[in-house]
């Protein structure tokens, strides 16, 4: 049974074992706080604020899957869920998707 502060699992709804990839509309401008995303379907604008996210975002379309991805950027296996949380933004707002 997983415990409610476990840092190995993600956010009710976002698989961190599937295959995502940045949404084909959208555009990612590298900045000093981390990117900024914008969605050319949508018009919505979002922020990275970490450069660590943004590497995590720029590896989801050559990872065989999100866990992977967040490993390749260096996430610790401690901070899995913050970056899992991050993603799944990213998810409901469609700047990612599923691959």
């Amino acid at each position: 049974m997983a415990c409610a502060v476990s840092t190995d699992t993600a956010p009710p709804g976002f698989d961190l074992d599937g295959r995502w990839g940045l949404h084909e509309q959208v555009s990612v401008r590298p900045e000093r706080f981390g990117a900024l995303l914008y969605h050319f379907g949508t018009r919505r604008l979002s922020f990275l604020r970490s450069p660590t996210l943004l590497r995590v975002v720029e590896h989801l379309g050559s990872a065989p899957s999100a866990r992977a991805a967040c490993t390749a950027a260096g996430v610790a296996p401690r901070q899995l869920r913050t970056y899992a949380n991050a993603l799944a933004t990213l998810a409901d707002s469609t700047m990612i998707c599923p691959r």
